[in-house]
Order: structure tokens, then C-alpha cells, then sequence
């Protein structure tokens, strides 16, 4: 059962996130809006599937909390139809399933964290705050002069247009594979290691991460495997490298 005290909720923020809850359990669902409003979320309550990715389709939403199992639409499916385009609002998974090969689809899927029940309250509280951040952060990098623009070979990558071009094919490029490539690209023929580029991405660093991010790399090589020229390496136990013979 999830509960909490008056004392675990904090003064409620200056400015106001907006959260889509889709949860098909009646008294779960009501305690986790109710505690997210007092935390000063503004809360959107649905509870299944087809329901919430209607109501996510008005748009208007900062971060997404979905239960796994749900009638109608299931949260992986709605991940999905989520994902085909929108690329950026961060969602989290509630489950009451800890199968790893949930959480590896999970991740796959797009998801930025997964939370399986029972949970209590400040734990879900501090995994919001650390994924809005987190984006914010990320949304920042990508104003600053650290190389909008970057040449790869015979590639050109727009980061910020998430747009990697060969000559006159563009290849759009999701949030994560954009964000993995510009990080490759600032350490050119240096190591990136995994720990950096797990937690400036998703925030962690623990298996089901690595394993999203092993996904992300295979995709990046198989973009970029036009030039000869240019290779992701393996680092064994430590990272990978971006080489360009130039």
C-alpha cells in the first residue's frame, strides 16, 4: 500500500509541470494524483491505456507516469504510439512487474525510468524532480556554442536539429540517438565512457541502462557505416570511441 505523511511534501514549486498519470488501479491512482498536486503538479488522471494516449494527445504535458499493465492499451503500447513522435517528454514506467526483460523493453521503448510497486512516495517524488532536471539540463546544452554543427567524415550532424546528412540523405535522428552522437562527437577519437554518457542521458548508470544504450550505439553505426572512414569502438569494461581517419 502506498501511503504518506503531511511532512514528506515540500513547499510546492514556483513554476508548474504538468503530469499525465495513467494508472487503472482506483485507490492507487487517486493517492498518486493527490500527492502530486500537493507537491504542485498540475495532474491528469487516466485510467487505461486508450484513454491516456488520447488525452496525451492534446498535448500540453512535461512528463508522462504509466502503469504496464492496463486494460484496453497496455503502458508499453501506449510508450510506443508515444514514442513514433515525440522523442522528448520523458516517461516513467509503475509496475508490479520486476522482470528483466520488462525493464530492458521498458527502455527500449523510450522509457527514462522505471518504477516497480510497492513504492512509497518520496522515492517517486525525487525520480520526477531528478528527470525534469535532467531535461532542462539537457534542453540548455543544446543552446550553448558547444558545436551545433558537427563534421564526421563525409557526414554532417545537425544536433540541433537532430539531423546526421550524407551528401544530399538526411537521417533524423531521435532525442537519445542525437544526445549519444553529440557526446561521440565532442570526444572525438578520445574515450567516452559509459558511466558519463548514462548519467548525461538518462540520469543512471546501472544494467538496463547500458542495455538501452547498447541499442542506441548499434543504430549510430549502422547510420554512420557509409564512410569507411568512420567506426564506434568498443572499449572492453570502459566505454567507446568514435575514430575518423581524416
Amino acid at each position: 500500500m502506498l501511503l504518506y505523511r503531511i511532512d514528506e511534501i515540500p513547499k510546492k514549486m514556483e513554476q508548474t509541470n504538468r503530469i499525465l498519470l495513467v494508472e487503472d488501479d482506483p485507490n492507487l491512482s487517486v493517492v498518486i494524483q493527490d500527492y502530486l498536486e500537493m507537491l504542485g503538479y498540475d495532474t491528469v488522471l487516466c485510467t487505461n491505456g486508450e484513454e491516456g494516449l488520447n488525452e496525451y494527445n492534446k498535448g500540453g504535458f512535461n512528463l508522462i507516469i504509466l502503469d504496464v499493465m492496463m486494460p484496453k492499451m497496455d503502458g508499453f503500447t501506449v510508450a510506443e504510439e508515444i514514442r513514433k513522435t515525440d522523442e522528448y517528454t520523458p516517461i516513467i514506467f509503475l509496475t508490479a512487474k520486476s522482470l528483466k526483460e520488462d525493464r530492458v523493453k521498458g527502455f527500449k521503448l523510450g522509457c527514462d525510468d522505471y518504477i516497480s510497486k510497492p513504492f512509497n512516495t518520496e522515492e517517486l517524488s525525487l525520480r520526477i524532480k531528478a528527470i525534469l532536471k535532467r531535461c532542462n539540463m539537457q534542453v540548455m546544452q543544446t543552446e550553448t556554442p558547444t558545436g551545433p554543427v558537427f563534421q564526421i567524415g563525409k557526414f554532417t550532424f545537425d544536433s540541433e536539429n537532430m539531423v546526421l546528412s550524407y551528401g544530399a540523405e538526411k537521417q533524423p535522428l531521435t532525442r537519445k540517438e542525437s544526445g549519444l552522437l553529440k557526446l561521440l562527437c565532442i570526444n572525438k577519437n578520445k574515450i567516452l565512457t559509459r558511466e558519463k554518457a548514462t548519467k548525461s542521458l538518462w540520469g543512471e548508470n546501472d544494467y538496463f541502462v547500458g542495455r538501452s544504450m547498447d541499442v542506441f550505439i548499434a543504430k549510430l553505426r549502422k547510420y554512420l557505416k557509409a564512410d569507411p572512414d568512420i567506426s564506434i569502438i568498443n572499449i572492453h569494461g570502459t566505454g567507446f570511441k568514435l575514430e575518423v581517419n581524416e
